[in-house]
């Protein structure tokens, strides 16, 4: 079986595994303006992933792990709050930069990445750990890197190194993330061929195009763009 990753606008993203798995990736549906309507109420989840806790990431991650009941592996703070937040705290789930744990098969590293992690409530800024990205391996052994929320930074080079992604989810809106000029130097630091821009198109703010990456991007390299709610077959 084929590895498809659709894309729910922003960040989010759903995964069906060669081993019929359903992975969310910072599942914002509900309140995502660019999420598709049917998208919102998932069928079936198998894992929940997390960069960081802000809550344009976070989104619907703790309705949709109580219905399912399936795990949220996420950096070990961020998991600490979630298990606050009537999520059941399972410490195999919460994990840090460098480690990589196992869940539905699927076996998630946790990787750099320059941003802020918090939520907000009740007036307050509460921290929920440093942001990430990660890469996930899928059961056929096919990988993908999400930077999650980040500047450029040098040691992108390593994830490339040490990891190999087959595919890069990078976000490209500028703004609070980097923009289109940054990425393409991620891309070539990361030296993969196909790249799936996120965090873009959702509000006014974030001004990145994938049309700009593509000026930008190293030779060869593939800027794949699906509408929210398309589907692209690996």
């Amino acid at each position: 079986m084929a590895t498809e990753l659709t894309w729910l606008g922003h960040a989010a993203f759903r995964i069906d595994t060669p081993g019929g798995k359903r992975i969310y990736v910072d599942p914002f549906l509900s309140g995502n303006p660019t999420c598709p309507d049917g998208e919102r109420e998932p069928e079936r989840c198998d894992l929940i992933t997390l960069t960081h806790g802000h809550d344009d990431h976070v989104g619907d991650t703790i309705a949709v792990a109580q219905k399912f009941e399936c795990p949220v592996l996420a950096q070990v703070e961020l998991r600490g709050w979630l298990s606050t937040q009537g999520l059941s705290e399972d410490i195999t789930q919460a994990i840090n930069k460098g480690g990589t744990a196992e869940a539905a098969g699927i076996k998630v590293t946790l990787t750099h990445a320059n941003h802020s992690s918090s939520v907000f409530r009740d007036g307050v800024f509460l921290y929920t750990g440093e942001s990430c990205g990660f890469v996930l391996e899928l059961e056929d052994g096919f990988k993908i890197y999400v930077s999650g929320d980040t500047n450029v930074f040098g040691d992108m080079s390593l994830i490339g190194r040490i990891y190999s992604p087959d595919v890069a989810i990078i976000p490209i809106g500028d703004h609070f993330t980097m923009g289109p000029r940054e990425a393409a130097v991620a891309l070539e630091l990361l030296g993969v061929i196909r790249c799936v821009p996120s965090h873009y198109g959702t509000f006014p703010l974030l001004t990145g195009t994938p049309d700009a990456l593509r000026e930008l991007a190293p030779p060869g390299v593939e800027i794949l763009a699906p509408e929210p709610g398309e589907t692209l077959t690996f």
